[in-house]
């Protein structure tokens, strides 16, 4: 069968580049072996685009050393970080965007940039990555907005108000097991001027991390589909940050988008760590998003370069394990071509309506 492209709802790459700057040539354009994404890997697993994230790392002293050793035994409850200095923040945020940019200029034409559904198609079309410009949490944006316009020149087009930890314009779900999203109030005013503003951008607003209360505030307030890159079913894996029933009703009633997270704290049903896992719950989240939201309003959203992902995908080049077995579990081959790209190209045509 031929191999069937993926566009992803989030990764953390730019991330990989920010702490190791002077390998950046070898990290992207040779691909060293380390981490999920690299541009050889990508082209060798049929990764057609994806949101690249801008997300600024808690200083070290407030991310405990033992993180993951928790997360590893269930229940646990992390603290969340403080919230970030927005100076702090925007320093971090322009120099993963100038990251981004250098990625499409080094790549000679393999990789651009996009910023309307058109060029995303356009750039896929032709073979080349295409890649849209995201932050997932929104501290280097002031709540005046001002900086949102000056993002949005450079690229951007998508949004989470929050990722986890409190921003100025709303609160994150802590990393709790078990439990659920009604973890804190709503947006601030600031939250809900950065709404109706993206809205006006057309800039997309993603609920991934977002607390249960923000996440009504968003649906009430916004005009746009709403859209979670990166989460999955809380009826399967009853974390903090999978969604329930009733929020995947209102993404479905938007015509919204959930893109599947490979991270395994929110696929495994006991809510581990351990990247020792078969595919068969990634299909039970498939499954019970797709019964949900209905087959055009699933997609994937892998968490690359900022999970444990499981083992039998590795990286980038393992997504070809997972469609295939998607196709072993029952799928139709429409179906898999919608899960890995086409329902993906459809939000962003209602988004974006360019």
């Amino acid at each position: 069968m031929t191999m069937i492209p993926v566009f992803d709802g989030h990764n953390d790459f730019l991330l990989r580049l920010l702490r190791a700057p002077e390998k950046r040539g070898a990290t992207w354009l040779e691909g060293d072996g380390s981490g999920h994404l690299d541009l050889p890997r990508m082209r060798k697993g049929g990764f057609a685009g994806g949101f690249f994230a801008i997300y600024i790392p808690s200083p070290p002293e407030d991310r405990p050393d033992d993180r993951d050793d928790l997360m590893d035994n269930p229940p646990y409850a992390l603290d969340l970080p403080r919230e970030l200095d927005l100076g702090y923040s925007q320093t971090v945020a322009l120099a993963m965007a100038g990251h981004l940019l250098w990625m499409e200029r080094s790549s000679e034409g393999r990789f651009r940039i996009c910023r309307t559904a058109s060029e995303v198609r356009e750039t896929i079309t032709r073979g080349a990555i295409a890649a849209i410009m995201h932050m997932e949490g929104a501290e280097a944006i002031d709540p005046d907005l001002d900086s949102l316009y000056s993002f949005h020149a450079m690229g951007l087009r998508s949004i989470g108000p929050v990722w986890s930890r409190p921003t100025a314009f709303g609160h994150g779900v802590p990393f709790v097991f078990p439990g659920t999203p009604d973890t804190g109030p709503g947006l601030t005013d600031a939250g809900k001027r950065l709404v109706k503003t993206c809205n006006e951008l057309r800039v997309m607003i993603d609920l991934s991390h977002l607390n249960e209360k923000g996440f009504d505030d968003v649906a009430k307030l916004s005009d746009a589909p709403l859209v979670a890159t990166h989460s999955n079913a809380h009826a399967v894996t009853p974390s903090t940050r999978n969604l329930t029933d009733r929020q995947l009703s209102m993404i479905a009633e938007s015509g919204g988008m959930v893109g599947l997270n490979f991270a395994t704290v929110f696929l495994r049903p006991d809510g581990r760590r351990s990247s020792d896992m078969t595919l068969e719950p990634m299909l039970r989240h498939l499954d019970h998003l797709i019964g949900i939201l209905g087959e055009d309003h699933v997609g994937m959203g892998s968490d690359f370069d900022g999970a444990a992902i499981p083992d039998p995908i590795t990286d980038v080049s393992g997504l070809p394990a997972l469609t295939e077995a998607m196709r072993v579990h029952g799928y139709s081959e429409e179906l898999v071509r919608k899960l890995c790209l086409d329902n993906w190209l459809g939000l962003l045509d209602r988004t974006f309506r360019d």
